[in-house]
């Protein structure tokens, strides 16, 4: 008895500290889980309009986000989530700049500024205007195709949410398919993630364009002055190939989970980063090289309202993704790499932008050649990656066109661009490459283009 009493109390004990030691090891992540928990039900609440049970049975039904509980004033605007009672974060909404994870210490009743939105009415067919289309038939067109393709990455075995929410197919500016799970429908607005990346990338391209920036000049980052990093250049940020240190792993608490949900000001974390490789000796995906280009892009701007009105005024509402916001940080800068909302429709239309090489229906957005500089391989990536979008010449979908180019997302957020088939191909889900197979759907779909 006194042996089975021995046994049990060391069992007991080696269970107590493995209990303790999970613990310790665990609770820096509860705030990163409670940060991403109440900033994305801020958003999907204020911004997506959906309810909060959706959100917590769709969106937040993954591993350790669910352990979170979340709550919402809806008069105030605001969303505060904690897991067990603990690490209680809390993400405001703000007209004009959405929502953003505060901290204590975040002044809430200071003024703030928002962008100055032009929002027209144009009388024609989209994607030009808000006029229905025209109704279009293409002969060279297999109709039953496309349908049965676009169907076949929706769910079929009763669990919609966890798989394709919305698909919208553009052939020469006409919608030829579009289809939205319920709850969903071309007013919906939808994140998109990483595919924030590319409109950043294309506010650099209209600034290039103006002659306003040269982004082979040198990146403007005084910390870097006095080392090897000065080498680095805005197009090395572009490309993904500073060859800066970063850690872009979202299940751990990692350089891009401590910026997303920790940091105060996401444009400064990539700055601190050692030099590991030469510029264009290896190319690696770093959310915070995107939002240092964010903070780089600020500083073109004499004011913060200038900041805050370029894209919409140079780009965005000029091709009237007028659903389209960029949300921001704590400290007022574009969160780049990843919170840009809008409708499946004004995605396409970013996607119909680089289909006609920067012109919209008569206006030179950014210069064409803006479009080559996008889809040129970044050296080392073996042909996945250009100037903050992803390409196909490398063959990563090998039954897809190798001219195919895309903003991608997490979560298989995508806009499909395929110039020689003039199609624009945007799909949003709650699962990716893991549950869609991609490269079959394209192919089918560009197979229907005789």
């Amino acid at each position: 008895m006194k042996r089975f009493k021995k046994i049990f109390g060391i069992a007991l004990l080696l269970l107590v500290v493995l209990v303790c030691g999970a613990a310790v090891v665990n609770y820096p992540k509860l705030e990163i889980i409670s940060g991403f928990s109440a900033k994305n039900m801020s958003s999907s609440v204020f911004l997506g309009n959906r309810s909060l049970e959706y959100t917590d049975k769709t969106d937040h039904n993954v591993p350790m986000v669910k352990l979170a509980t979340d709550e919402i004033d809806l008069d105030k605007k605001y969303a505060i989530a904690n897991v067990y009672g603990l690490k209680e974060r809390k993400a405001i909404y703000r007209e004009g700049l959405g929502s953003i994870l505060v901290d204590e210490d975040f002044d809430e009743d200071k003024p703030f500024l928002a962008p100055n939105r032009t929002f027209s009415k144009i009388d024609e067919p989209y994607p030009y205007g808000a006029l229905p289309q025209k109704d279009t038939v293409f002969e060279q067109l297999d109709y039953k195709k496309i349908e049965s393709t676009v169907a076949s990455i929706f769910d079929t075995n009763g669990v919609e949410e966890k798989k394709t929410r919305a698909v919208l197919v553009l052939y020469k500016d006409q919608i030829i398919s579009e289809r939205y799970i319920d709850g969903f429908d071309k007013n919906s607005k939808l994140l998109g993630w990483s595919m924030t990346k590319s409109i950043l990338s294309t506010m650099y391209g209209v600034l290039q364009s103006q002659g306003k920036i040269d982004i082979n000049s040198k990146a403007p980052i005084a910390e870097w002055q006095n080392d090897e990093r000065k080498e680095i250049t805005i197009n090395n940020l572009l490309q993904m190939n500073s060859g800066l240190e970063w850690d872009e792993d979202y299940g751990s608490i990692s350089d891009v989970t401590k910026m997303l949900y920790i940091d105060k000001d996401m444009t400064t974390p990539q700055i601190h980063k050692k030099a590991i490789h030469k510029p264009n000796e290896n190319w690696y995906y770093s959310s915070g090289t995107s939002n240092l280009l964010s903070g780089i892009l600020r500083k073109q701007f004499n004011t913060y309202q200038e900041y805050l009105d370029f894209p919409y005024r140079e780009f965005i509402d000029k091709i009237g993704m007028h659903s389209m916001l960029i949300e921001t940080d704590m400290a007022g800068n574009y969160v780049g790499s990843s919170y840009g909302w809008a409708t499946v429709r004004d995605w396409a239309k970013f996607g119909s932008l680089y289909l006609h090489r920067g012109n919209w229906n008569g206006t030179q957005i950014f210069d064409p050649s803006w479009v080559d500089y996008v889809t040129t391989p970044s050296p080392t990536s073996d042909g996945d990656y250009g100037g903050h979008f992803w390409l196909n010449s490398g063959g990563f979908y090998p039954d897809a066109p190798k001219d195919m180019f895309s903003a991608n997302g997490y979560q298989g957020q995508r806009v499909f661009i395929i110039p020689s088939k003039d199609l624009v191909i945007v799909r949003f889900g709650l699962i990716g490459d893991a549950g869609v197979d991609f490269n079959n759907f394209l192919k089918e779909m560009v197979s229907a283009v005789k």
